[in-house]
């Protein structure tokens, strides 16, 4: 026991299933690179709209993926009972689980937002302080993660919030009450989730990797935004999600904002749902979300 394990331990983090496991292909790290998103375009099957949403909307608990549990709403309505009455009081006592299930909410509620305290509190009826506790606590717990804004000396007029999202897009589906995959898909949240979605799958195959990913968002004062930004090995790969079939390659402009850095710029990519793996030209591609 006294003895450190430095250097003898991995550590890795265990997140519900990626899309790769729940559809039974190999776990590939994701990269922006055109002969391997090629070759792995031709090694997985294409899925239509419907079939990614379903896949959103039913999640990643290994219950449900197994076909162990056929109700969706049964696994997650435990698996919430479980987590406040079990997890959240071991790491807080003093905690009021009507409330706390309605912050979660709440929070679900704003996925792939930039993080605002105020608006929670005012919600929730809690301080700005137990906010930023309790959202430690989904964190520390592994349900919540951040994307934080890609910060450069030369770059100017930076936002400094960082961007909210769920390991599970299953859970967010239940929480904020969408009771199909096809309202969820023609819902006011549809765009929102898809983006949590996609980013939730590159954070996973990072970490089924055993890799830290460093990713992050670009925001700046005078709105232009680019939803994903990959850095690996002194390249940055900037990504845009999109909730269509048909992108638009003008969505690519905004990228020119990375050349500004200190650091080259990769090829870039818009992550829609295009029934097929293309391109705009070699430097700017159109991903399916169902090859992540």
């Amino acid at each position: 026991v006294q003895e450190s394990l430095a250097g003898r331990v991995c550590l890795l983090h265990m997140s519900p299933l990626s899309q790769a496991e729940a559809c039974g292909y190999p776990s590939e790290l994701f990269t922006v690179e055109l002969e391997r998103l090629l070759t792995r375009s031709k090694a997985v099957t294409p899925a239509s709209i419907q079939e990614v949403f379903e896949r959103i909307w039913r999640g990643g608990m290994p219950a449900i993926v197994s076909g162990v549990k056929k109700e969706q709403a049964a696994v997650y309505s435990s698996y919430i009972s479980t987590y406040i009455d079990r997890d959240v009081k071991e790491i807080a006592d003093r905690v009021d689980s009507f409330k706390f299930l309605n912050f979660v909410t709440v929070v679900a509620a704003l996925t792939s937002q930039m993080v605002n305290y105020k608006t929670i509190a005012d919600a929730v009826e809690i301080s700005v302080p137990t906010v930023k506790n309790w959202l430690n606590i989904l964190e520390r717990l592994g349900i919540i993660f951040y994307l934080h804004p890609y910060s450069n000396n030369l770059l100017k007029r930076m936002v400094t919030k960082p961007k909210l999202y769920f390991y599970d897009s299953g859970l967010v589906a239940y929480l904020t009450k969408w009771t199909d995959s096809e309202t969820l898909m023609n819902g006011a949240m549809s765009g929102a989730i898809l983006e949590n979605f996609v980013v939730s799958e590159i954070v996973k195959s990072y970490q089924n990797a055993g890799l830290e990913p460093f990713i992050y968002y670009y925001r700046d004062k005078d709105n232009k935004e680019i939803d994903i930004v990959l850095e690996r090995n002194g390249t940055l790969y900037p990504l845009k999600v999109k909730k269509t079939m048909m992108p638009d390659k003008r969505w690519t402009n905004v990228f020119g904002v990375l050349d500004k850095t200190s650091l080259k710029r990769g090829t870039g990519g818009i992550l829609c749902l295009s029934d097929k793996f293309t391109a705009f030209d070699r430097d700017n591609l159109i991903i399916p979300v169902w090859e992540i």
